[in-house]
This record gives C-alpha cells, sequence and structure tokens, in this order.
C-alpha cells in the first residue's frame, strides 16, 4: 500500500523552479545565437546570388571573383554592422536611462546631427571626399555637440529635462544648416546622399580600424556605468543616499553615448530607431535593471541592423535599399506602436 509523503517533504523533494537570473542568462546565450545565426547570413546573402560553395570558396581561400565579394565586401560589411548595431544599441539604453524617457534615443541630443553637419561641411568647404577621410569629422562634430549639449544643459547641475531641451534645440538648429549646405551645393548632395540616410555598403577595414578604439573604449565605459545609473533611476535624493556620484554619471553616460553613437554615425551615416527600439523592447523583458539591459542590447542591436542590412539588399535586387531607410520602415510603426501603448498604460 502506498502512502503519500507529507505535504513538507514533497516540497522539499520538489525541483525548485529556474531563477530569473539563469532565465535572463539563457535568454542571453539564445541572443549570441541568434546574433551568429545573423551574421552569418549577412555574409552569405546579398546583392548577387551565391551558392554555400562559392560563399566558403570566398570566405576561406579569399581568392578570385568570391574572395572579392565575401571577404573585401560583405566580411567588412557584416563586422562594421555588428560594430555599429552594438554601439547604438548601448548608445540609446544609456540616454534612455540618463534622461529617464524610454523613448529617447541618441538622435535627442543632437549627436547624430552634430556629426552629419560636421561631414557637409567638409565635404562642401574643405573638399574632403573619402569616407576615411570625413569619418574623423563627423566623430568630432558628434563630440563637439555632445560638449555643448551638455554645457547648454547646465553642466554640473545638467538633469534630463535640461538635457533633452538642449539636444532638440542643437539638432533643430543643425538640421536647418545640413539642408541648406546640401540644397546650395548639388556637388554635395550627390556625395552624401547616401551616408545621409545611413549606410554599410562602404566598409573597409580602414573605417572599421578607425573606429574600434573609440567603440571599445565607449563599449566598456557604458557597461560600468550600470549600477550607477540603476542607483539615479530611483531619484537623485536616493541615488546619492546610496553613494552615487550624480554628476560624475551624468558627465560620463553623456561621454560614453557620445563616443558610441559619434564613431557609429562617423562610419556608417546617422541610422535611425535602432538605439530606441532595441533598448526599448529589451527593457520589456529583462525589467529595469541596467546590468540586464545594458548587456543584451549590445547583442540585439546589431541583429536588427544586420537583419535590416540584409533585406535592403534582397528587395531590390540586383540593387540594394540602405540599411538606414529599411531600420526607418520598420521603426515608424514599431514607435507608433510604442507610443501609444506607452500612452495607454498611463490612462
Amino acid at each position: 500500500m502506498l502512502v503519500d509523503s507529507p505535504p513538507e517533504q514533497r516540497a522539499e523533494t520538489a525541483p525548485a523552479p529556474p531563477s530569473r537570473r539563469a532565465i535572463r542568462t539563457l535568454g542571453l546565450v539564445l541572443s549570441v545565437l541568434i546574433l551568429a545565426l545573423v551574421a552569418l547570413a549577412s555574409i552569405a546573402i546579398g546583392a548577387k546570388e551565391l551558392s554555400v560553395a562559392q560563399v566558403w570558396h570566398g570566405l576561406f581561400e579569399n581568392s578570385g571573383t568570391y574572395g572579392d565579394v565575401v571577404v573585401d565586401e560583405r566580411l567588412s560589411r557584416t563586422v562594421l554592422g555588428l560594430l555599429a548595431g552594438a554601439a547604438l544599441g548601448l548608445s540609446g539604453a544609456v540616454l534612455q536611462a540618463l534622461t529617464r524617457n524610454p523613448l529617447a534615443d541618441p538622435g535627442l541630443l543632437g549627436i547624430n546631427a552634430g556629426a552629419s553637419a560636421a561631414v557637409v561641411t567638409a565635404v562642401t568647404y574643405l573638399g574632403v571626399t573619402s569616407l576615411t577621410g570625413y569619418v574623423w569629422f563627423a566623430f568630432f562634430g558628434a563630440a563637439a555637440v555632445g560638449a555643448l549639449v551638455w554645457f547648454l544643459g547646465g553642466s554640473r547641475g545638467a538633469t534630463p529635462v535640461r538635457l533633452a531641451l538642449a539636444g532638440t534645440a542643437i539638432s533643430a538648429a543643425l538640421y536647418g544648416y545640413l539642408q541648406a549646405v546640401m540644397i546650395m551645393d548639388g556637388a554635395a548632395l550627390a556625395k552624401m546622399r547616401f551616408w545621409t540616410v545611413g549606410s554599410l555598403s562602404s566598409a573597409t577595414d580602414e573605417t572599421i580600424r578607425q573606429v574600434l578604439p573609440f567603440l571599445a573604449v565607449g563599449t566598456v565605459l557604458a557597461l560600468a556605468l550600470a549600477r550607477p545609473l540603476n542607483a539615479m533611476a530611483m531619484g537623485d535624493d536616493t541615488a546619492k543616499a546610496l553613494g552615487a556620484n550624480l554628476n560624475r554619471t551624468r558627465a560620463l553616460s553623456m561621454l560614453a553615448a557620445t563616443v558610441l553613437c559619434g564613431a557609429a554615425t562617423a562610419a556608417c551615416g546617422p541610422i535611425v530607431f535602432v538605439g530606441l527600439m532595441v533598448p526599448h523592447v529589451v527593457r520589456s523583458f529583462t525589467g529595469p535593471d541596467l546590468r540586464w539591459i545594458l548587456p543584451y542590447a549590445t547583442v540585439l542591436s546589431p541583429v536588427l541592423l544586420l537583419g535590416a542590412d540584409v533585406i535592403g539588399r534582397v528587395v531590390a535586387r540586383p540593387s540594394e535599399l540602405q540599411v538606414g531607410i529599411v531600420t526607418a520602415i520598420i521603426g515608424g510603426p514599431v514607435f507608433i506602436y510604442l507610443v501609444r501603448r506607452r500612452r495607454t498604460a498611463q490612462l
């Protein structure tokens, strides 16, 4: 005759449910696997159709026509997409935490506008024609605007609202300048038309080498800010009680976002919605803890960017759509949905 165990014993022998930390870790591992698959698709799929054997031949033997297409074009493009996507996602997550606005993105503080205005100035007035030539102008334009926004926002007394207002005002002025110059100078418009919409098609090893140090420094700095930004999310008074240095955290957050977004924009042009969408989506299943939001955004943002780039190559064969156009097409409806959902939650 079988006798049921007492409830206490059954509770002791029952397997413990997986912890939330374990679930998040598993999700991060799966995200890395998804990123690897998308990266492989980016190498294998393009405007020019190649078989798996041809892609393999070009990738590992690096000779002839296949080597030129796979290694010189697609591999560099994929690596740049990985780096730029991670940078945009990280900078968006940091800015959303800094401004306490889940719908913020790198464009909110004028970083994209600063990079674009600097490149247009270099092309129109200084005769710079190559991507490797104006990468530095784009980066320093983004850095200058980031410093100006910090100063106008109150520097040591900066608040999220002041920073957002300063960035919006500077963006409007710089985009007006950008459009005026490009309308008056047809040559500048012809040279800039692909860069201003955001593209990975001009990726080269030299461009990657130029921006890689900035992306590495910005990534390390952003990930290190997770704890103090978590404290700031609970309010200034609570953050101070927990030992967070508000001015230092805000300054370093601005620096990290500027370096990351500036370097990515310099290499690819201003690509919208990646820094907005991915951190917001990630927050929906990780919660508000930036120790998880930042790593997830680092991994999943390149998934969106490379996925959009692959779509752009396929839908318009034998030509292609620039990745900035595809992300805007995807991001527009998603942004409307996020705004409506946020409004509904507030009612």
